[in-house]
């Protein structure tokens, strides 16, 4: 089964959303920069929000690729999504040594990893079990009060495996049985920047923000 330029296309442009968004972040942290902070605020939920969304769209993909492939069972899923989480543990480490004031208790990595677990009886059911369920764990997490410490990257179950879910329910109803159900007019090439950077989210996740440090190092932001 063949990738969804689309969807690649979309996760490119989240992508770059997110690398502007974190080096602002990075500033503010660094370098006490306070301008357009609602702007930059909004910036950050609404790229995480795609993020996140994409990844249920993704995980229906891919269990209908499993599936066809007659490898569509829990070990799969489980197997991935502890890899994931145990790349957010490492970061959870690197950021407690680095900075332990504000370090990566439960960020993006941990979320995608636990939601992929997750997930997975959600597969078998009815996507309209989905789109509830999601939508309650949603309301669910914007009314619950939220723990008072400071964090550089914070995406708890409640509200963001709703999102996840929602995704998932419109993941069903696009790709059902993994198969694009609309029609596109024009289509992208492989080659096309954004899809690139669409399909190589996570390594580039993983590598940006040491390239941030060190390029706020070089300007004297850090000493």
């Amino acid at each position: 089964m063949d990738r969804f330029w689309e969807i690649d296309f979309t996760r490119g442009i989240a992508l770059v959303m997110m690398l502007v968004s974190n080096f602002v972040t990075d500033l503010q942290f660094f370098a006490n920069y306070n301008t357009f902070s609602l702007f930059w605020w909004w910036l950050a939920r609404i790229t995480a929000f795609i993020f996140v969304f994409l990844v249920g769209i993704s995980l229906n993909i891919s269990y209908n690729k499993a599936k066809k492939e007659g490898q569509a069972n829990f070990t799969k899923f489980l197997k991935r999504g502890l890899f994931i989480f145990g790349l957010g543990l490492l970061i959870t480490v690197v950021t407690y040594f680095t900075i332990p004031q504000a370090y990566i208790r439960f960020g993006v990595l941990h979320l995608i990893g636990l939601s992929i677990i997750l997930t997975y009886p959600f597969l078998k059911l009815k996507r309209g079990v989905s789109l509830w369920a999601g939508l309650s764990l949603m309301v669910i997490g914007l009314l619950f009060p939220q723990p008072s410490f400071v964090s550089v990257d914070y995406f708890p179950l409640l509200p963001w495996f709703g999102v996840v879910l929602c995704g998932l329910y419109f993941g069903k109803l696009w790709y059902a049985k993994g198969e694009r159900k609309f029609n596109l007019k024009h289509e992208l090439s492989k080659k096309n920047p954004l899809c690139f950077l669409g399909r190589n989210t996570l390594w580039i996740y993983l590598i940006h923000q040491p390239i941030f440090i060190g390029i706020l190092y070089m300007l004297g932001f850090i000493v």
